[in-house]
């Protein structure tokens, strides 16, 4: 059996006298796709931090087998650098040109090498942020709602691009996300974080790729997604 590349046992992590995560326990196998929901300060970004490495004052048990790269909300490029030097920013500088083109040819941005990232719009920006991050060839990657500031067509198309890089690459990947639709649509498996612990797990079996209108599987997807819905205190009421 394969190891996996996420494991995590009692993990506790407290500011203060307040508890954000309440001895969690989460499992990610090799290549997973896993997405995280919960209701804002259930401790999914902080559970993120403690799996990138970037908050190790916890207690209990959180390892990752291999390296992790993270793509925020904000693409978070530096201005002063053009586009292809972001995409290998800090990795070894020998051939570092023709590895940032190849990666950025996969996100579709191979002519945009030598733009400086002011020039970039919110969706290209956001593919930047992808280049750079799976450049590294991580075995776990986490998605810290890296489609929220987006319009709902770049996010449609940004779905359907981090699904094809995903196949790709096959890293395990760790989405966190307050959109059901789009947990449901790109996970193998989707998570509810409350109060930090995991309260819910759902499956997903379907074929790929996904659309919420698609006959094949809508009556299965609008029952997941009722309950994920219920989950995380949310009614859905009908309207006239």
């Amino acid at each position: 059996m394969a190891e996996l590349t996420v494991e995590v046992r009692g993990l506790t992590k407290r500011f203060g006298e307040r508890t954000v995560l309440h001895g969690l326990d989460l499992d990610i196998a090799p290549g997973e796709f896993v997405a995280l929901l919960g209701r804002s300060g259930s401790g999914k970004s902080t559970l993120l931090k403690v799996l990138a490495g970037l908050d190790t004052a916890v207690t209990g048990k959180a390892t990752v087998d291999g390296q992790v790269s993270v793509a925020f909300q904000q693409p978070r490029l530096l201005p002063w650098r053009r586009v292809w030097r972001n995409v290998v920013l800090g990795l070894h500088p020998v051939r570092g040109r023709d590895v940032a083109l190849k990666a950025l040819d996969e996100v579709r941005l191979a002519d945009h090498a030598d733009a400086w990232p002011r020039t970039l719009s919110g969706g290209e920006a956001q593919r930047v942020s992808l280049a750079r991050a799976l450049v590294r060839e991580p075995g776990l990657l986490l998605l810290d709602e890296p489609f929220g500031a987006l319009d709902a067509l770049t996010r449609l198309a940004m779905h359907r691009l981090v699904e094809d890089l995903w196949q790709r690459h096959r890293p395990s990947v760790l989405l966190v996300t307050h959109d059901v639709d789009e947990a449901l649509l790109l996970a193998d498996r989707v998570l509810v974080l409350d109060e930090g612990r995991i309260s819910a797990e759902y499956v997903l079996g379907h074929p790929r790729p996904r659309t919420v209108t698609d006959d094949r599987t809508a009556v299965d997807f609008n029952r997941v997604r009722t309950k994920v819905l219920g989950d995380l205190g949310v009614t859905e009421r009908a309207t006239a």
